[in-house]
């Protein structure tokens, strides 16, 4: 099955984490009973936009979250690079920054990845920000990178480091 990244704008109808958690277990409900599972989860701080992994068909994935009454601002399938998806379910680790990164017209993921093999040693030279994750959309339009930092010019910093552009930079709500 398939990875799929699904976004939100969540219009004020989340404001609270349990909120949150309560509409995220209703979407979990919706996708099981599709053969359909979360991966995982990252919400703003402020509530105001989300991100959910899937792992299912595109169908199954939309309607599972549709039905738990949320708008889909974005649904597209992406590769997940830097962990395994059982990795991401244990959830062992702290993050508290996205990095959304439009990618150039140009770029394939085979380009990509060696770009992204080559740079991140430099991550080195940042030691405060741990990178995690990167989901790259398959069609090369976006990816979403994860890390853990103290602060939002730590994160600028690193993604400098390795000669990687930010077009939105979000503080997430850690689960730890």
């Amino acid at each position: 099955m398939a990875l799929y990244l699904a976004e939100s704008q969540l219009d004020g109808k989340v404001k609270s984490r349990e909120e949150f958690k309560a509409l995220t277990e209703s979407i979990n409900n919706a996708l099981k009973s599709k053969n359909a599972r979360i991966i995982e989860v990252q919400v703003a701080k402020d509530f105001g936009r989300a991100f959910w992994i899937a792992e299912g068909e595109e169908a199954q994935v939309k309607a599972g979250i549709e039905e738990a009454g949320v708008t889909l601002s974005l649904l597209k399938q992406v590769r997940l690079i830097g962990k395994q998806p059982e990795e991401v379910i244990a959830g062992n680790e702290e993050l508290n920054y996205l990095v959304e990164w439009n990618l150039p017209a140009d770029l394939t993921m085979e380009k990509y990845l060696e770009r992204k093999k080559t740079n991140s040693v430099h991550y080195a030279e940042v030691p405060e920000v741990t990178f995690s994750r990167t989901y790259v959309c398959e069609d090369m339009t976006k990816c979403l990178c994860f890390y853990n930092a103290p602060d939002e010019e730590a994160v600028k910093r690193a993604r400098a480091a390795v000669k990687a552009p930010i077009d939105a930079l979000t503080p997430i709500l850690s689960d730890k």
